[in-house]
């Protein structure tokens, strides 16, 4: 009988020493690592049967979750290597049986600074209230990113902040902080439930591993409108099309409501890209948009296709554009123009800057 638990670890391991993200596990497949963007097949292992994929599942999915997932066919959990590094799952049905995606989580929380975000995101930390979103396509570092500016918080006040996720990714070591982290489906019913329940929890600041919903919108805006600093991610593109996701998703007799609380409560959007570094790795790419009156004035006036705008003339504020951002990092020598251009939203605006 296999022991499926070591083959993890040991594909794991790899993961970690070739400096991978991901592992992926299906049947008629050898197992399957992204290194940047290139999934890499590691022909030396075996192709994964049907009944190896389930054991797999079944090593990492907790029993009382695992049957469950039988019949729901898809389920999100975190799996801890080692002291050091821990991966986030999602196990899902497909062609009748199992497949597992991993995301490699490290233990060790970079700072602002380490991760070669702007420095500017401090601001956001030292807020008292408000809304702050970090946005972009799944595997862009938007976890990365919110749990340095969270840990940022730890190190320079005393307040009390729960994290709302699904599943755990980054685990907090309290400093000056008291931080509670709570886990859909094992800690909370559901983020909505949780979320209701910041109101009686005595809470400074609340970190919502993703916006899914109306109702978890609708609440996320309500605690930063009454007193809360809210963080959280949402998977759009860019700025402005965050706004409109925010607002779309709402009924339209609710859509001018959510549209004065957005524009009152808003602090900023940070758009990222993860882009091939010249020297190995990757680095960001980003939008950051602040909430000030003309921002807000174009949100409560349905005018957000003009919020570019505002971005592109605001640099003194500490505003940057996608594009100024891929054609920093090209001056700079750390990326090249070609992936530059593979990344931009426009690429006629990019080759005037270039």
């Amino acid at each position: 009988m296999k022991n499926y638990k070591q083959e993890l670890l040991n594909w794991m391991s790899i993961v970690v020493d070739k400096g991978a993200s991901d592992l992926h596990l299906s049947a008629g497949r050898y197992p399957i690592i992204r290194i940047l963007d290139a999934l890499v097949s590691l022909t030396d292992e075996y192709q994964l049967s049907r009944e190896d994929v389930l054991g797999f599942a079944r090593a990492m999915i907790p029993e009382e979750r695992f049957e469950n997932f039988l019949s729901t066919k898809e389920v999100d959990f975190s799996f801890e290597y080692n002291s050091s590094m821990r991966f986030r799952g999602n196990a899902f049905f497909q062609k009748g049986s199992v497949g597992i995606a991993l995301r490699a989580i490290s233990s060790n929380i970079r700072t602002i600074a380490d991760l070669n975000l702007p420095k500017i995101l401090e601001s956001f930390t030292r807020k008292k209230q408000g809304f702050f979103l970090v946005v972009g396509p799944v595997g862009q570092g938007k976890s990365t990113t919110l749990a340095a500016m969270i840990d940022q918080i730890n190190h320079e006040r005393t307040e009390h902040i729960m994290t709302i996720e699904d599943p755990l990714e980054y685990l907090f070591v309290e400093n000056k902080s008291i931080i509670d982290q709570r886990e859909v489906c094992i800690d909370t019913n559901s983020f909505h439930t949780a979320l209701r329940s910041l109101f009686r929890q005595d809470i400074d600041v609340a970190m919502i591993g993703e916006m899914r919903d109306p109702q978890t919108m609708s609440t996320a805006v309500t605690a930063a409108e009454t007193g809360h600093l809210v963080f959280s991610t949402l998977h759009t593109n860019d700025v402005a099309q965050t706004i409109n996701r925010i607002i779309d998703s709402f009924p339209a007799v609710q859509q001018t409501q959510i549209r004065l609380q957005l524009a009152g409560s808003l602090l900023g959007i940070f758009s990222q890209r993860l882009i091939p570094r010249i020297s190995g790795g990757r680095i960001p790419a980003y939008e950051l948009l602040l909430n000030n009156k003309a921002v807000s004035s174009l949100i409560r006036e349905s005018r957000t296709h003009e919020i570019d705008i505002i971005i592109e003339t605001s640099a003194a504020q500490g505003m940057i554009s996608m594009n100024k951002s891929l054609a920093n990092l090209v001056r700079a020598g750390e990326i090249t123009p070609n992936d530059a251009y593979m990344h931009t939203p426009d690429i006629k605006a990019l080759e005037r800057l270039l």
